[in-house]
């Protein structure tokens, strides 16, 4: 039970003990009763004084529950204010943030299209590079197999100049012509012994 509650139910005691004193002094109202009497009139001034003290009693009692419960509640309150007014500033700080948020974005596209340019050029570039080196690397090429095959034509031809040579030697070589020719290179060679 909490004391909020047991506070309460002293009261209602408290409440229900005076009106069961009230209901006697109530019923006989109509007559011409004892109570009228001074005797009477004494009764009725010390129980409003008992009733007057148990209600100030009660009320004592129950003050500080009651001060205390105020005060969670301002307290309480407090803490709600101090956190609307944490959620309204982060509110503000939001909406800024959406309010630049566009500026933002299209700060950014105007950059990425900017990048976007100048990748596009140094692609550009970079292929016009490449286009010349290949090309270069190309006429190299070109010119190491033309140099090739000048030599490999030059071989051809003088194989062929030799081959065509012997067939021509063959045909005019005759066993005379062979035994002057024999003749000629063994003086040759007695010329130069000497």
């Amino acid at each position: 039970m909490t004391p909020v509650s047991r506070r309460f139910r002293s009261v209602a005691w408290v409440g229900a003990v005076l009106l069961l004193a009230a209901v006697p002094v109530l019923a006989q109202e109509d007559e011409q009763s004892p109570a009228d009497s001074p005797t009477g009139w004494v009764f009725r001034w010390i129980n409003f004084a008992i009733v007057l003290a148990l209600i100030t009693y009660g009320f004592r009692k129950a003050a500080p529950s009651f001060r205390r419960h105020a005060d969670e509640i301002t307290e309480r309150i407090q803490e709600g204010t101090r956190a609307r007014e944490a959620a309204e500033k982060q509110h503000r700080e939001v909406q800024a943030k959406l309010a630049g948020i566009e500026a933002e974005v299209a700060q950014m596209r105007v950059e990425a299209k900017r990048s976007t340019e100048a990748e596009a050029e140094r692609l550009r570039d970079l292929a016009r590079t490449e286009a010349g080196m290949i090309e270069h690397a190309a006429q190299a090429e070109i010119a190491a197999r033309e140099r090739a095959a000048r030599l490999e034509l030059k071989a051809l031809a003088a194989r062929l100049a030799i081959e065509r040579a012997e067939v021509t030697l063959r045909q005019q070589m005759t066993p005379q012509s062979e035994a002057i020719l024999f003749a000629a290179f063994v003086r040759e060679l007695e010329g130069k012994r000497n």
